[in-house]
């Protein structure tokens, strides 16, 4: 009788705990590979905003930051940054406020109700990114010459709005989901109506994914610089500021023109860390 050899030394299975290590291994090049990517930019900008302008065109660089304020103090007195910073500030403002206004009913509206076309209508959320706004920005400068929402801080934030809308509404949508119908039903058997129910009950579970989705607003129209240089000519924001002054502008100047946008971001988004961590747990209930 024969005997079958059933294995090999090549073909023996890999220890679980090696397998283990290599996809730990993995997981934390990816992470350092990604923060990488985001911190390193970030660094060389602030060290390039707070050297002195004859480091940052020098070389070699020091990659340590001199701490010289020239360059920041000549851009905060250049004309009209003060303005821009506030016109950035009201718009995404009021973009925040609209977005949430807006698309916190229509997420509830959307993860509550059944009613005709609601698969088409989450569809055409979606779609309205599809279009460029180069495409329209020719129909909105007539529309809004034509309305008196021209060179306004209202007129914009109404695009910037338009903009941050459908992740408004999917966000909300997918953090209304996951809170249980059942407790707003106990709410009205206690006597809540369905505002009162959706006020005392539902706002405060769904809160810290609202104010998430209201940073995505802010960033989204603090970025933002085509329609603000199209629809506006006086009052414009400041990235739109920037492109147009700072385009022939020395490298100092740049990179501390770069700081001013990143910088009021960053302290925001800071601020509200605590909502956008605890949107995570809400959405993944």
């Amino acid at each position: 009788m024969s005997t079958v050899q059933t294995s090999t030394t090549g073909d023996a299975p890999r220890p679980v705990g090696e397998a283990g290590r290599a996809g730990r291994f993995v997981f934390a090049a990816a992470v350092f590979l990604l923060c990488a990517w985001i911190l390193v930019p970030l660094y060389l900008l602030f060290v390039n905003t707070f050297s002195a302008p004859s480091e940052v065109s020098g070389f070699p660089k020091s990659g340590i930051p001199s701490f010289d304020m020239a360059s920041v103090q000549f851009f905060l007195s250049f004309a009209g940054v003060g303005q821009a910073l506030w016109n950035s500030v009201l718009v995404a403002a009021l973009t925040m406020i609209l977005s949430v206004l807006l698309g916190a009913p229509a997420g509830y509206a959307l993860s509550r109700f059944e009613f005709p076309g609601k698969e088409i209508f989450r569809v055409l959320v979606v779609m309205t990114r599809a279009f460029p706004l180069p495409l329209l920005a020719l129909p909105l400068a007539v529309m809004f010459i034509r309305t008196g929402l021209d060179d306004t801080a209202i007129g914009l934030a109404l695009v910037h709005t338009v903009l941050a809308l459908p992740f408004a509404v999917l966000i909300t949508f997918s953090l209304f989901s996951g809170i249980p119908l059942e407790l707003e039903e106990a709410a009205w058997t206690l006597g809540c109506n369905r505002l009162q129910a959706f006020i005392k009950v539902v706002l405060p579970l769904v809160l810290p994914g609202i104010v998430a989705s209201a940073v995505f607003a802010f960033t989204i129209s603090w970025n933002e610089v085509f329609a603000a240089s199209v629809l506006t000519i006086e009052n414009r924001t400041l990235t739109a500021f920037l492109v147009q002054n700072l385009n022939v502008s020395p490298l100092h100047l740049k990179f501390a023109g770069g700081a001013a946008l990143v910088l009021p971001a960053l302290i925001f988004i800071f601020a509200v860390r605590k909502y956008l961590f605890a949107m995570w747990g809400i959405a993944n209930r």
